[in-house]
C-alpha cells in the first residue's frame, strides 16, 4: 500500500508538472477511470501542430477501443478485430491502459519514462491473473493501429520546401503580414489517410460565393466590422471567446486547445452520465476521429478553393469587381491568421464534428455542461468558464469566434459546419457499431 501511494504521489505531480489541464475528474467506480486517466494522460504528452495532435489522439483512443472491445464485444472494432483465445477473463482496464501507453511512447519516445510510471500505477490496481492477460490483449491493439498509421501519408502532409505558392489574382489566397511567414503550410493533407472516412474529400464543403455577389459583400462587411482589432462591433463575450479558442498570444497563450476543451467536455458528461469503461472508450475514439476527419476535410478543402483570407481581402476590396466591397488600407484583425487559404473554416469544423458525434453519442444534442479553460501553470487555475446547454451552442460559438477574430467569412463557417456534421454522422453510422446478435 505504501508502495501504490508513493507511485500514486508521484504521478499526480507528475501530471502537474506536465501542465495538467485541469483537476482530476473521478469516474465512478465501473472501471471508466482508466480511460479518464489515460485520456488526460494523452492529452498531456502530445503537441506539436494542431494537424498533427488530433492524429495522436485519434490514435490513442482507437487502440484504447480496439483493445476493450477485444474483451467486452458488444461493439464491432474500429480498426482491425483481436479476438484472441485467451480475452475471457481479462482486465480491461489493463488492455486500455497498456494499448495507450504503447501509442504515446510510440508517438513520444522521450516522455517514456514518464509514460511507464502512469501505466504502473494504473497497473498496480488491478489483479495479477486478469491484468497480464489484458496486458498482451493492449499491446496488440497498440501494435495494429500503430503499423495501420505507420503509411498513412501524414510524413509528406507538410511538403519542405512548401509546393503551394501564392497568387496575385483578386479573390485568391497570397500570405499575409500578419501570420506567420512563408508559404502555406500543410497544403498536401489532403492525401493523408483518413480514420473514418473514405477519403478527405467525401464531404467537401460547398463552394464559397462568387466575389461579385451580394452574400460575399454582406459577409465582407461583418467580418470587417466585427473581426477588426480596434473599434470593433464585436461584444465584450465575442473577444473573449475569439481569444480563448484561439488560444491567442497574450492572456490566454497557455489556455486549454479546442482539442483538449471537447475532450475534457465529453469526460465531464460521461462522468456525469456514469458511462462505463466500454461507453468510455467508444466515446472518446469516435469523438477524437471525428476531430481528426473534420480538420482534413477543411484543411484539403482550402487548397481546392483557395480564397484569400480577410485582411487581404478588405485591403484589395477595389479589385474585386464588387460595388459592395469597399477598401480600407490598414485594416487588422483581431487575431493573427493562419498561414493557408481560407476557405473552409478549420476551427468550424472542429467545433461540427466534435457537437455532432456528441449528440450522436450521448442521442441529444441538449446536454448542458460548463467548458472550462485552464492555464498551464502548475498547479492549472481556472482562466475562464462557459455555460452551455446544448454541445452545438458550443459548436457554434467556436465557429463564429473565428469571424470575431477577423480570419474567416461567414460562408466558410457554415460551409464547415454542413460539411462536418456530415463527417460525424458517417462515422457514426459506420464505425464502433453494435454487434449483430445471432
Amino acid at each position: 500500500m505504501k508502495r501504490y501511494n508513493k507511485i500514486h504521489q508521484a504521478l499526480a505531480l507528475l501530471l502537474f508538472a506536465l501542465g495538467t489541464i485541469g483537476p482530476r475528474v473521478e469516474a465512478s467506480q465501473n472501471g471508466a477511470q482508466v480511460a479518464i486517466d489515460w485520456n488526460q494522460i494523452a492529452q498531456q504528452n502530445i503537441g506539436g501542430p494542431p494537424f498533427s495532435q488530433t492524429r495522436s489522439y485519434a490514435m490513442v483512443h482507437v487502440a484504447m477501443a480496439d483493445a476493450v472491445i477485444a474483451i467486452h464485444g458488444k461493439y464491432a472494432p474500429f480498426h482491425v478485430p483481436l479476438d484472441p483465445p485467451f480475452a475471457h477473463g481479462a482486465s480491461a482496464q489493463a488492455a486500455a491502459a497498456q494499448a495507450a501507453h504503447d501509442v504515446l511512447v510510440a508517438l513520444v519516445p522521450a516522455n517514456q519514462a514518464a509514460l511507464d510510471a502512469a501505466l504502473e500505477d494504473t497497473l498496480d490496481r488491478i489483479p495479477p491473473g486478469r491484468k497480464w492477460t489484458g496486458i498482451r490483449i493492449g499491446r496488440r491493439a497498440a501494435a495494429r493501429v500503430l503499423e495501420w498509421r505507420a503509411n498513412d501519408g501524414f510524413a509528406l502532409a507538410n511538403p519542405q520546401p512548401p509546393d503551394f505558392l501564392p497568387s496575385t489574382l483578386p479573390g485568391i489566397w497570397r500570405q499575409t503580414t500578419d501570420g506567420p511567414a512563408g508559404a502555406a503550410q500543410f497544403s498536401e493533407l489532403g492525401n493523408v489517410l483518413p480514420f473514418g472516412l473514405v477519403s478527405t474529400t467525401q464531404f467537401l464543403p460547398a463552394a464559397p460565393p462568387q466575389l461579385e455577389s451580394a452574400e460575399y459583400a454582406a459577409d465582407f462587411d461583418d467580418v470587417k466590422a466585427k473581426g477588426r482589432a480596434t473599434g470593433s462591433t464585436r461584444t465584450a463575450d465575442e473577444d473573449r471567446l475569439a481569444q480563448l479558442f484561439a488560444a491567442a498570444p497574450g492572456p490566454y497563450t497557455n489556455v486549454t486547445n479546442p482539442f483538449r476543451l471537447w475532450n475534457n467536455v465529453a469526460r465531464d458528461v460521461a462522468v456525469a452520465n456514469d458511462l462505463s469503461l466500454l461507453e468510455t472508450v467508444r466515446m472518446f475514439a469516435l469523438l477524437n476521429v471525428s476531430i481528426n476527419d473534420s480538420l482534413l476535410t477543411s484543411q484539403t478543402s482550402k487548397f481546392i478553393y483557395r480564397v484569400w483570407r480577410p485582411v487581404t481581402a478588405i485591403a484589395e476590396a477595389g479589385s474585386d469587381d464588387n460595388p459592395d466591397t469597399d477598401a480600407e488600407a490598414g485594416w487588422t484583425p483581431l487575431l493573427g491568421t493562419p498561414p493557408y487559404p481560407s476557405h473552409s473554416s478549420n476551427m468550424s469544423c472542429i467545433g461540427a464534428g466534435a457537437a455532432q458525434m456528441l449528440g450522436n453519442v450521448f442521442g441529444t444534442d441538449s446536454v448542458p455542461f460548463t467548458a472550462v479553460w485552464y492555464d498551464g501553470a502548475t498547479p492549472p487555475a481556472v482562466v475562464s468558464t462557459q455555460s452551455y446547454g446544448s454541445f452545438w451552442a458550443m459548436g457554434r460559438d467556436e465557429g463564429s469566434s473565428r469571424i470575431w477574430g477577423g480570419i474567416h467569412y461567414r460562408f466558410e463557417i457554415t460551409a464547415s459546419e454542413n460539411s462536418c456534421a456530415q463527417v460525424a454522422n458517417y462515422i457514426f453510422d459506420n464505425d464502433l457499431q453494435r454487434r449483430r446478435q445471432h
